[in-house]
């Protein structure tokens, strides 16, 4: 209503003559709150200044944008302004009628534009109550009504009343996926965000459906599936049936056929230099031939984007075109272009009522009086979503009076951000579980924190660890950790070893995909042994204290962290000891490497790892084992040297994993994937020996098959293993399964 008359206000006003007077007085007329000073300083009117009609209208503006008049006049005669308002009530209390919690009742408020002693607006009331739909959808109460009640008091105020009636919670009991989907629905459950209702799931809210969610859902599996090679990709359509209080939520998925790139080409501006793109040009020619994939494209944009940042080109943007040759061959083009060329003005945040305001700026590519470029800008939203802390991100450019300049709008929703995990698993052996608590936005500054526990049959292990990413705004991460460890094996070899310590580090990307991770870390160990442990054992009791040194080199270029399919993981780790009571130097390489055909994907795994004792002789406690999914089937902790029938570890590890899905397997069963493995490791070399010591070293083989189950409580992983070749000395699980889920 407030813009419809002030539509016609300023419309009349512009019909009027041009004229101007010099101001001498002004009279303000039904003001009863607002008092004539406040208004002359609204309107930033002043005695003495030449006023003519458009001057009135950026006043007549400026006065409505107080938001606390519902109507306004204006009229300049005899060099005398008068101003005739009609004030709004002012709103005594906004009051939350409905909702039992505290915490949400004021969570609401906080997100409401109007609030207690501010002007009463319909339209923005209005606009509240659709807010606050919006939150309680999210919170999963769908069929919620609200309703907006005015009781007007004595004194020309008002209480504003939103009464709430939630109903019941809509719970997502079942996800499904139809059409021509290629991939399993097992695999598509992992790649959205909306996630079945389980009686343990009592904290994530991704249960409830919520139709932003479901519409980031689309998203995602679009470009999971442009990523695979479908370029035609359509998710048509989606669904939520209501049946028995529960919703079931239906995805249909027209994958079309794969493609590949037959051709590629660049085109450049007439003055811009080719030396500049040497680089893109290179990338792009890599591109024919290959899988048509999103982040391939993304990767071309990638190298432009250096060159944006490098201020070569300050206006640049790139479009790409696709051309289909065929049912299975695309052309692509790319084209470098001048932008717009105009300068950024101001830079404005909203919606971030947690997250402080320079968490989001130190991730923005372009600053004010920067000139507007579009990749960067592009690339600074991208950088936020990356954070995984906003449910979505929206920018809006905004002209100014300035044409050379414009503000850029960058709007926020927030998510919550915390997570409790739960994993369990189980072996001949014995079992294990595992329970964190995380948070990735402590306190709003972005800072990660994380508690675990680790059980299993001879081993406690807690620890606390904080992650700044970007600490200090530095673009570099910073990680801390206090930890305890109890290994128990007093039964199995006689000894037990307790550690407390702590450790810190950074973390940052040296080149492309390059990261370098320095560290420090102190250690406290009490190693206790009894009558049956072996001589050699039996030396190493006592107290030891260790601070060291390390560092890494992680050379990162997977298609994807999680589930990969395509590229590989390169990581070297040392670890030097700078004050140490046994002065033992660790060194490991880890090397994974991903590789896929149709809905076939297969890894290959080398994992090396040594540790030298430059005075003494290597404590047991840092002997080096196998991790387990490196030689499955195998009691990893009891396999290579024994001394007087007691493993004790090795100074030298080795093991190399091929594994490899099965699609053709029980292809209808659509929340069940098999695969097949085979393992070579061994762990061997001491820097003693014995009358009863055997070094064990031979190259362990093992082979089997694997199971991984969408199940009722959560994705279930079953192993069955077969030993080709083992030493008499070692212990083999046939049999292991581990489950892990989120609350």
């Amino acid at each position: 209503m407030k813009f419809i008359i002030y539509f016609f206000v300023i419309t009349i006003l512009l019909l009027k003559p041009v004229y101007s007077e010099i101001l001498k007085d002004v009279k303000i007329i039904n003001n009863k709150r607002v008092s004539k000073q406040s208004i002359l300083s609204f309107g930033n009117i002043k005695i003495g200044k030449d006023y003519n009609q458009s001057q009135l209208n950026i006043i007549l503006k400026d006065l409505y944008d107080t938001n606390f008049f519902s109507d306004i006049k204006l009229n300049l005669e005899n060099n005398i302004l008068v101003i005739d308002v009609k004030e709004r009530k002012i709103i005594q209390t906004v009051i939350i009628d409905g909702i039992k919690s505290k915490e949400n009742t004021e969570k609401i408020l906080k997100n409401l534009s109007l609030k207690d002693k501010s002007p009463f607006d319909e339209f923005l009331a209005e606009q509240d109550l659709t807010r606050i739909k919006n939150s309680l959808n999210t919170s999963g109460y769908y069929f919620a009504k609200v309703e907006a009640q005015i009781k007007d008091n004595n004194n020309e105020t008002l209480d504003l009343i939103y009464k709430i009636d939630t109903g019941d919670k809509a719970l997502i009991q079942n996800i499904k996926f139809t059409g021509d989907k290629f991939f399993k629905d097992r695999k598509l459950r992992g790649v959205i965000v909306s996630e079945e209702a389980k009686f343990w799931k009592f904290i994530s809210n991704k249960k409830y459906l919520d139709l932003n969610r479901i519409e980031l859902d689309k998203r995602l599996l679009k470009n999971f599936y442009l990523n695979k090679g479908f370029y035609n990709v359509e998710i048509e359509s989606s669904s939520a049936v209501f049946k028995d209080n529960f919703f079931e939520l239906i995805y249909n998925v027209n994958s079309g056929n794969k493609y590949f790139i037959k051709n590629t080409k660049l085109e450049l501006p007439l003055d811009y230099k080719p030396k500049d793109f040497k680089e893109v040009k290179k990338i792009i020619k890599k591109l024919e031939g290959k899988k048509y994939s999103l982040n391939k494209i993304n990767k071309v944009i990638k190298e432009i984007d250096k060159i944006s940042v490098s201020r070569l080109y300050d206006f640049i943007d790139a479009t790409i075109e696709i051309n289909e040759i065929d049912d299975s061959q695309l052309s692509l083009s790319f084209s470098v272009l001048e932008s717009e060329k105009f300068f950024v003005n101001k830079i404005n945040i909203f919606g971030n009522n947690v997250t402080e305001e320079k968490v989001i700026r130190n991730q923005l590519e372009v600053d004010e009086g920067d000139p507007f470029n579009k990749l960067l800008n592009a690339k600074s939203i991208n950088n936020l979503k990356a954070l995984r802390l906003f449910k979505s991100v929206k920018s809006e450019i905004v002209s100014k009076d300035n044409s050379q300049q414009k503000d850029i709008n960058i709007t926020v929703e927030e998510q919550p951000t915390g997570e409790i995990l739960a994993t369990a698993g189980v072996g001949n052996d014995g079992g294990s579980l595992g329970f964190a608590v995380t948070e990735k936005n402590f306190m709003g500054k972005g800072i990660g924190l994380r508690t675990s526990l680790e059980v299993s049959a001879d081993k406690i292990k807690g620890e606390f660890s904080v992650d700044n990413p970007n600490f200090n705004y530095s673009e570099k991460a910073l990680s801390t950790s206090i930890f305890a460890i109890d290994t128990d094996k007093m039964k199995d070899s006689g000894y037990e070893s307790g550690e407390v310590g702590f450790k810190f580090g950074t973390s940052f990307e040296q080149y492309d995909n390059l990261f370098f991770s320095p560290s420090f870390s102190t250690i406290a160990e009490k190693l206790t042994t009894d009558a049956t442990a072996s001589s050699s054992i039996k030396k190493q009791e006592g107290n030891y204290f260790t601070s060291s040194i390390g560092y890494a080199f992680d050379y990162d270029v997977r298609n994807q962290k999680f589930q990969a399919t395509d590229g590989f993981r390169s990581n070297f780790f040392q670890t030097i000891p700078i004050v140490s009571d046994s002065n033992t130097i660790t060194t490991g390489y880890v090397l994974d490497n991903y590789f896929s055909y149709e809905e076939l994907t297969a890894s290959v795994g080398l994992f090396l790892k040594n540790v030298t004792g430059l005075t003494d002789d290597v404590r047991v406690s840092e002997r080096v084992a196998l991790p387990r999914k490196r030689l499955r089937g195998f009691n990893t902790a009891k396999i290579g040297p024994v001394d007087n029938k007691d493993h004790v570890g090795g100074n030298y590890a080795a093991a190399l994993s091929l594994t490899t899905n099965l699609p053709n397997i029980a292809p209808t069963l659509q929340d069940f994937e098999f695969n097949y493995f085979l393992d070579l490791g061994n762990v061997w070399g001491t820097d003693y020996t014995s009358a009863n010591f055997d070094d064990s070293n031979s190259i362990r083989v093992s082979t089997g098959a694997g199971l991984e189950w969408w199940s009722p409580v959560g994705p279930l992983n079953l192993t069955l293993s077969h030993a080709i070749k083992k030493k008499s000395t070692d212990e083999f699980e046939g049999f292991q399964f581990n489950i892990g889920t989120t609350f």
